[in-house]
């Protein structure tokens, strides 16, 4: 394993120490946890918005962490859910007098802790709603969760109810539009290569070099198919075509495209996968209005992409188009 850390089982703790150093105007962490807040948290009258999950997605979570997006994130080791207590101490510490509301990716053990967290939470009387994100079209269950798997499109759902949050909207307003935004977005994802979990110390999983994984979860969890490697092509068509397979888009409506990077995949690789999935919608007469290409939710160094779609309205383009000032997320 050869990797820029000092002990591997001090890799969480010294990455959000680096975040703080970053953005020491925009971000604190609550001491003694792996909470990252806004600085100016809790914002009063304003509904506070947290997300997390394992550490090794970055920028996912605490890159989005900022005005417009989310108030909170809590970083879990590696590939693994935070605990209840450390996301309790984020809901407080975001609580403005309005409520929390939480985005979980559907992953057992997020929807296990953050559920925890919020019985804690509303014990205490504090008023907590949930959404739970599940875009990936890949499998309908996987060996981490009952149902769909979360991943990319969990960030338009930041992105969205972030910037309803931040226009003063109630707790239910934020519950409704985060619940649409779910409905709408799908996304499915590729492997070429494996990664390496620091206290692991050897990759997650092996393919040969002629092969690659289709449909695969951010944590390199199987998908639907091992073959050889195609080209970008034929990964965007199929990407795209099964993605598609699971929307009720008809001519003409509008999108907004994700080609996101699972780690260590060239921009010019996904954006060679951008050129293609921009032709089979063109091809269908579907309109995109907004594409983001780039390392959004990612896998450590897993090479791969995963391709998603958001539906749109108006007033979905009008929240995503908001002013974010979150690091990893600046419109």
């Amino acid at each position: 394993m050869k990797k820029i850390i000092n002990d591997p089982n001090q890799v969480v703790q010294d990455m959000i120490a680096g975040m703080i150093a970053a953005y020491p105007n925009a971000l604190k962490q609550i001491p003694e946890t792996t909470v990252i807040t806004r600085s100016e948290a809790p914002v009063s009258g304003k509904v506070g918005l947290v997300s997390g999950g394992g550490s090794g997605h970055e920028p996912a979570h605490a890159g989005y962490v900022g005005k417009g997006m989310l108030d909170a994130a809590v970083a879990g080791e590696v590939f693994t859910s935070p605990t209840p207590d450390q996301i309790y101490e984020a809901i407080k510490a975001v609580d403005g007098g309005k409520g929390v509301f939480l985005i979980i990716k559907n992953y057992t053990g997020d929807v296990l802790n953050f559920e925890m967290a919020m019985e804690l939470a509303e014990a205490d009387g504090i008023q907590v709603e949930k959404v739970i994100v599940n875009d990936d079209v890949a499998v309908e269950d996987s060996s981490f969760t009952t149902g769909r798997r979360g991943i990319a499109g969990t960030v338009f759902v930041h992105k969205i109810a972030g910037a309803i949050a931040e226009q003063g909207a109630s707790l239910e307003e934020v519950k409704t539009t985060a619940e649409k935004v779910v409905n709408q977005t799908r996304s499915m994802g590729m492997a070429l290569s494996p990664c390496t979990v620091p206290a692991a110390g050897k990759p997650s999983f092996h393919l040969a070099e002629n092969e690659m994984e289709i449909g695969i979860g951010i944590h390199g969890e199987a998908g639907i198919e091992r073959k050889p490697v195609a080209t970008a092509d034929d990964i965007a068509t199929e990407l795209t075509e099964k993605v598609l397979m699971d929307m009720d888009l008809i001519g003409n409506e509008e999108v907004a495209v994700m080609i996101n990077g699972l780690g260590a995949t060239p921009e010019m690789e996904l954006y060679i996968v951008n050129k293609k999935v921009h032709q089979l919608l063109a091809e269908k007469g579907i309109q995109v209005y907004k594409t983001f290409v780039g390392e959004y939710m990612t896998a450590l160094e897993m090479t791969g992409c995963s391709v998603t779609l958001l539906k749109l309205d108006d007033k979905v383009k009008e929240l995503l188009d908001a002013k974010s000032e979150a690091p990893a997320f600046r419109n």
